[in-house]
């Protein structure tokens, strides 16, 4: 199992904004990640006092950077990219702070090439799904500037 000192040392997102705790699982087609961050009271994307469920779309981002990560091997550097849109998004909760058991958060690589990558992804809590969709990632955002 790969920790949060390895994700962190692997993907661009640092300190409070890391939100994985760990990699549960991973092959070439997908990985599951966990995390009990979202019970955090200083959740660097709480706001009004709750996380709304809409920054699942960002744990399931994250988790799609590690993939990223792992795929380029361990002597490469982070690889800066983006989010480029999201699709077919089901909300089954309507804020993720009060789920009480961690986050089970799953992408799988549906298409892509060096540039752009296609995910399925999928948010479980308490035995069940709290969001799940389509990511779509494009690659090497420095060469986009």
């Amino acid at each position: 199992m790969l920790d949060r000192a390895w994700i962190a040392a692997h993907i661009p997102h640092q300190g409070d904004m890391c939100l994985l705790d760990a990699v549960r699982e991973w092959s070439p087609a997908r990985i599951r990640c966990a995390s009990a961050s979202h019970r955090r009271a200083d959740h660097p994307l709480r706001a009004d006092g709750r996380l709304g469920a809409a920054c699942g779309i960002e744990y399931a981002a994250q988790a799609m950077a590690v993939h990223g990560a792992l795929m380029a091997g361990d002597d490469a550097p982070p690889r800066q990219g983006f989010l480029a849109s999201v699709r077919g998004v089901e909300f089954k909760v309507d804020q993720l702070d009060d789920i009480a058991g961690e986050l089970d958060i799953e992408a799988e690589r549906l298409s892509g090439d060096d540039h752009n990558i296609l995910y399925r992804f999928e948010l479980r809590g308490d035995g069940r799904v709290l969001l799940a969709g389509r990511a779509a990632v494009i690659l090497n955002a420095e060469a986009l500037k």
